[in-house]
């Protein structure tokens, strides 16, 4: 590359890690995202650090654990102190452009109260420049539609109301009705035709930005044609226990999550009933119509990527296409990712390095374990600027040239906060505090093993369970194994703890710091 590279770094919201034709799904249709995997690499093991939206976005952008960053939950304010990838990208003279929403909760601490930015939890992360701003209320979209003469008087209330008059066919569900605006008109081709707008005048300078799609984010009710992509009479059930009594004891939490979700519009809004004891028709539906948001997406990752190749950019641009945090679909009776289950945490990550040291290993797919954290130090890496010191993850510049670290890690970890500060429910449901309602996790290729603060552990084999079915941490011979696992999560806390200026000593000669 002959001038300053530019960074292109793309979040599909609650796309789940298996969903890419590529992987052989049999319901999804990815082929924009298959081909950048086939020309860059796929990251088979890839998982998210916490749920929901916030949190994890905090991870990613952020390079560190919830136990470090603390904004567990859609409102927790981020400590201003932490450093992003944007902050960081701006010192080598980056300019990061947001294009959707970071879902930033600002600190109050330094703030009026009437400040604006406290009385919402969508803020954009310091540091990026809100090239287009698309919160939850989506205005300027709204905007759009309606300078389009749609009649949308609720607002964002409206644009996700299904279409009236429309005939369903007895043999579709719910959510086959589309949307009142046609593929055309969606969200994700708005954000997508801004986004190409803006890229129109910086052909010939460096640019950093930051692309996020809502899809396949609930409300689970897509525009045509996509609504009608895939049949459901061809998408298989979810794996799950026989009766939601019996799913509902594997653990208390579960079951609260459960009763949570278990009313009309708990996941999906404007949905006329419950998905936990959906009819199997309505449940295949709700898969089929999320895998067709998964298609509308890369239809539009496509539009971007060939505009790349056709202004010639793409040969000077790391692009890195990932998701915040996945979903159950159905799993366990769940919908959503507020659970601690793979199906919430495993996420897609495909990234194209366009250097020339990237070549030998295209098209590869990468079996190691990769998380959320490792994004931001590999961008900064790739661009030659240093990590911060507290950030978590690593780089993944060496899997993406060919070499795997003697010492890359073998298992990943994962967090979640559940406190309901709202309303105290999970505190009055499950009899513990505030403070307790959180669990971490560590995986590996063969258990997982789930640490409550305050609820009874979970253990699972995933060679013999993959479905995560069956609890084993309460049976007497697998006392050793738990033991062994809760070791390693205490192991990998203490090394991961905050430590922004714990490898600095203050000498008679000054600030000194360790390597």
């Amino acid at each position: 590359m002959t001038q300053r590279p530019n960074v292109l770094l793309i979040c599909a919201d609650q796309w789940r890690g298996d969903c890419l034709s590529a992987l052989g799904h049999p319901n999804v249709r990815t082929p924009n995202l298959d081909a950048l995997a086939a020309d860059g690499m796929l990251f088979r093991k890839h998982f998210g650090q916490c749920t929901p939206c916030g949190p994890s976005r905090t991870s990613l952008l952020t390079g560190l654990y919830l136990m470090n960053h603390r904004s567990g939950r859609n409102g927790t304010p981020l400590d201003a102190r932490h450093t992003n990838i944007a902050l960081e990208a701006r010192k080598a003279g980056y300019r990061p452009a947001l294009f959707g929403y970071t879902d930033t909760s600002a600190d109050p601490r330094d703030l009026d109260a009437n400040d604006p930015s406290l009385k919402t939890y969508e803020s954009v992360m310091p540091g990026f420049e809100a090239a287009l701003h698309l919160p939850d209320e989506m205005e300027e979209w709204i905007a759009d539609l309606l300078a389009k003469g749609y009649d949308l008087p609720g607002g964002r209330a409206d644009v996700f109301r299904p279409k009236s008059g429309f005939e369903k066919p007895d043999d579709r569900g719910f959510r086959y009705i589309p949307t009142v605006y046609p593929a055309e008109h969606s969200e994700a081709a708005f954000l997508t035709d801004a986004f190409l707008k803006w890229l129109s005048v910086r052909r010939d300078s460096p640019w950093f930005a930051h692309f996020v799609f809502l899809r396949p984010h609930p409300p689970l009710i897509a525009p045509e044609p996509y609504n009608a992509l895939v049949d459901p009479a061809a998408v298989s059930l979810p794996a799950r226990a026989a009766s939601l009594a019996e799913e509902k004891r594997q653990h208390p939490m579960l079951a609260y999550e459960l009763d949570r979700i278990s009313v009309p519009g708990g996941y999906d809004e404007h949905s006329p009933f419950d998905p936990v004891s959906a009819s199997e028709l309505e449940i295949r539906q709700m898969r089929a119509t999320y895998y067709g948001l998964i298609a509308e997406v890369d239809h539009h990752l496509g539009r971007i990527i060939e505009h790349l190749k056709r202004t010639g950019e793409y040969d000077r641009t790391l692009i890195i296409v990932t998701s915040d945090h996945a979903e159950m679909l159905g799993e366990h009776h769940a919908w959503g990712k507020e659970v601690y289950f793979d199906g919430a945490f495993h996420l897609p990550l495909v990234i194209r390095d366009p250097c020339a040291d990237a070549d030998a290993a295209r098209g590869t797919t990468v079996e190691v374990f990769t998380e959320a954290v490792d994004v931001m130090p590999t961008v900064l890496d790739w661009l030659g600027l240093e990590k911060p010191r507290a950030c978590d993850g690593r780089s993944l510049l060496p899997l993406l040239r060919g070499d795997t670290p003697a010492d890359w890690r073998n298992a990943i970890f994962f967090e979640h906060d559940f406190r309901t500060v709202a309303t105290q429910k999970a505190e009055v449901t499950l009899g513990i505090t505030s403070d307790q309602c959180s669990y971490a996790v560590i995986r590996d290729d063969r258990f997982k093993y789930v640490h409550f603060a305050a609820l009874p552990p979970l253990l699972f084999d995933l060679v013999e369970d993959p479905d995560e079915t069956t609890n084993l941490a309460e049976r007497p011979d697998m006392t050793p194994t738990v033991l062994h696992y809760a070791q390693r999560m205490l192991d990998w806390r203490l090394t991961h703890a905050e430590r922004t200026l714990t490898n600095m000593m203050i000498t008679q000669a000054g600030v000194v710091s360790r390597p």
